[in-house]
């Protein structure tokens, strides 16, 4: 289910993970054509699949379909659980465009059942009505709570409404709104609705999830309902990457998160991002601070077979060393060295050495011609920095320390994990050459137990 999308021309869009009973169970928007069904209303309906291991996973019917012309969509919500009958909360956004609150219910978390009224709540006064989705689900003190992505409507900082409106219930079907759970505010876009909320509990400290323009944030507290505290780096993937990730606990106190990577319109490297594409998957870790990493889920690398023997050669005066161990000596300009023959689909593995100062140094991917072309992967020690092709992550301190690097490249996505506690990804489709370059500038850095293999 790793880079999972269902047969064209459907994809996968947001994700909703839930873990019951030793099952973990994958809802998540099937989409039709990048949002365009139903006259752009996105005609989404929640899929289904299931596991206990994450490697042997069963497809099931789909969940909660449209099966009304008004439904426009089954957008994301969230599956709760509560006395022996499994909630399936979600909106539907209706031909008029607002916003509704709808939920079915299931005995067997398989086949779910719409309850009436259906909707059964549209945008409370005081909120703007295009913005009421994503409700989710949590107990606390005896007290069901729903968190909704919605949007002030007459707030006191111009466009800067956007929030999380808490709703309370003591019996999961009449529910009373209450103030917002948070504003969360941004300086970069003028109207940010927080979507896709996601809450838990895990090992002392509350965690509350949500995306701004797609990119998975998340706040950390030490009581239910805040103070929300931002850590250094509040994101995930970083921007425009693994998008509106939400988690779900896992066998053994882990936890797994999955979002989507967008397509690319005309499977162009610098083409707009669409809707919907992939499914990906990263297990979430905790720090003794109580903030969060993500790494592979080890379950879910791809089978690989023994490393291979690849040609080695030392572009530069620099450059040293073989298929399994390189060494590069930049400190006035850049050095490079290349192993050729590299398969479209491979796992590359390696462990990084830099000498400090260095400035910059990396990979070129699915390479072409003396270091002409490839797909650029930066580690920036001074800026603690890291990319891939177009994408960014920063805040990745120890990148003048040793660290390891794992790559998977499928098909058109290339995917990174760092030290195994940050992850990078992106489409990578247009280039097709069999070189991999290592390059340094302004410094000294090693390469060591290089291991490639299909």
């Amino acid at each position: 289910m790793q880079y999972f999308k269902p047969e064209s021309p459907f994809y996968v869009g947001d994700c909703m993970p839930f873990f019951h009973d030793g099952m973990f169970h994958l809802y998540y928007l099937q989409d039709e054509n990048h949002h365009h069904g139903k006259g752009g209303l996105g005609g989404h309906q929640w899929a289904h699949a299931t596991t206990t291991d994450l490697m042997t996973w069963e497809h099931h019917p789909m969940a909660i379909p449209c099966e009304e012309d008004w439904e426009g969509s089954i957008c994301t919500g969230s599956t709760f659980y509560h006395d022996g009958t499994f909630y399936g909360f979600y909106a539907n956004r209706m031909p008029d465009r607002i916003e509704r609150l709808s939920v079915a219910t299931s005995k067997d978390s398989i086949t779910f059942e719409k309850q009436h009224p259906n909707p059964f709540m549209s945008p409370p006064k005081g909120y703007m009505p295009q913005h009421f989705r994503d409700p989710f689900v949590f107990e606390n003190a005896g007290e069901f709570h729903m968190l909704v992505s919605a949007a002030v409507a007459d707030y006191p900082l111009e466009q800067r409404g956007g929030c999380l409106v808490r709703l309370v219930s003591k019996d999961l079907k009449n529910w009373e709104v209450t103030e917002p759970f948070i504003i969360p505010g941004d300086l970069k876009y003028s109207l940010a609705v927080p979507e896709c909320p996601d809450y838990f509990y895990w090992n002392g400290w509350y965690y509350l999830i949500f995306s701004l323009h797609g990119e998975a944030r998340y706040r950390m507290s030490r009581q239910p309902f805040g103070p929300w505290l931002r850590p250094a780096v509040d994101t995930f993937d970083g921007p425009t990457l693994a998008t509106v990730m939400k988690t779900a606990a896992f066998t053994g106190n882990r936890r797994i998160g999955v979002a989507f990577l967008g397509s690319r319109r005309d499977d162009k490297d610098d083409g707009e991002r669409m809707y919907a594409g992939n499914a990906v998957f990263r297990e979430i870790f905790q720090y003794d601070d109580g903030s969060l990493g993500t790494k592979f889920p080890a379950e879910m690398i791809f089978p690989h077979g023994e490393s291979l023997d690849l040609p080695f050669s030392a572009l530069t005066k620099g450059a040293s060393g073989s298929a399994q161990s390189i060494r590069l000596d930049a400190l006035e300009g850049l050095e490079a060295a290349m192993l050729d023959n590299v398969p479209r689909n491979v796992r590359i593995t390696f462990n990084v050495q830099p000498q400090a100062p260095t400035a910059d140094f990396g990979l070129l991917l699915r390479g072409s011609g003396n270091f002409e072309s490839g797909y650029a992967l930066h580690f920036l020690p001074y800026e603690q920095k890291v990319t891939l092709n177009k994408q960014a992550i920063s805040g990745v301190t120890g990148l003048d320390q040793p660290f390891t690097v794992e790559i998977i490249a499928q098909d058109d996505i290339i995917d990174i994990c760092i030290d195994g506690r940050r992850c990078l990804i992106d489409r990578c489709s247009e280039l097709v050459g069999e070189r991999l370059f290592f390059f340094c500038q302004n410094g000294v850095v090693s390469f060591k137990s290089i291991a490639i293999s299909r």
